[in-house]
């Protein structure tokens, strides 16, 4: 019998763990981080549920790192990542939503002196 199958298939089955690796997740990690101080610098706080749930799996993120579970740390970080941007856009929304209202107020004041000097 010839070795060669044997050692083809030895060669796969190493190859195949190889792959079983999970590289670390470092420009997700990043990328996470750059997402939470983007919402904080817009006025997300940890009173908005998603910053909290950002900042707590950014945080559980970076203690798998510790502990090489680059797998869990990944799919966290793009969790944290994805609540980190939800934040920012409901701060931005609200945002949005208190200038309109304020210039609906100014409109409809223009409006009645604009009625009233008629």
């Amino acid at each position: 019998m010839s070795k060669t199958p044997l050692f083809a298939a030895g060669l796969a089955l190493l190859a195949l763990a190889g792959c079983a690796h999970d590289p670390a997740p470092v420009e997700q990690m990043r990328l996470t981080q750059k997402a939470v101080e983007q919402a904080k610098a817009v006025g997300a706080t940890e009173q908005l549920e998603e910053m909290k749930l950002a900042q707590d799996k950014l945080a559980l993120a970076e203690k798998n790192m510790g502990e090489e579970d680059y797998k869990r740390a990944r799919v966290l970080a793009e969790q944290a990542e994805l609540d980190a941007r939800l934040a920012e856009a409901k701060v931005l929304t609200q945002k949005s939503q208190e200038q309109l209202a304020e210039l609906n107020s100014r409109i409809n004041r223009l409006r009645k002196q604009l009625g009233d000097a008629q």
